[in-house]
């Protein structure tokens, strides 16, 4: 069945079979393997997307589900230039990146938590992180990083990204 939709700002139009998870059709089919796969029963965060402003995890959606619905990927977010993004800066500033697996979907959660809520308390962060385990860092730098990012764009500094949520 053809789906469209926007993904990462680009309207596309795609193949795919009625029966598959939008996880599934971002790696197998359209090859963006940033989002992870890892349990999929929605318990780990890691293929975490935005789906209209809305963190979700991608494993729990059908791919039909989607069309005429805007999804961002990790590899839709990016800083000017097409680089890193002030929020994907502060992960490597502040030591919040171990294997990285988990890295992907924690940063869309921080991206969809600061654009719902541009100044989070430390304790509103760790809320928004809860659908998303983390084996590698203990939080502490993920939350600091998040935290540094709220800060930043506060004060002005570097922008969210070209993905449109911020």
């Amino acid at each position: 069945m053809e789906i469209e939709f926007t993904l990462n700002d680009q309207q596309i139009a795609t193949d795919a079979p009625p029966d598959i998870t939008l996880l599934a059709l971002l790696r197998d089919h359209l090859s963006l393997t940033g989002t992870k796969e890892g349990c999929e029963i929605g318990e780990c965060g890691a293929c975490s997307v935005i789906l209209d402003g809305r963190v979700i995890n991608s494993c729990m959606v059908l791919a039909p589900q989607v069309a005429g619905r805007s999804v961002i990927t990790i590899e839709g977010v990016r800083g000017a230039g097409g680089g890193p993004n002030d929020m994907q800066e502060n992960f490597i500033d502040y030591g919040a990146v171990q294997c990285g697996f988990c890295i992907p979907g924690v940063i869309m959660a921080g991206e969809a938590l600061l654009t719902h809520n541009p100044r989070p308390t430390r304790e509103e962060i760790r809320w928004a992180l809860a659908g998303n385990l983390c084996r590698c860092t203990g939080y502490q730098q993920i939350v600091d990083a998040i935290e540094a990012t709220a800060q930043g764009r506060a004060n002005g500094a570097d922008n969210p990204g070209d993905h449109g949520e911020g």
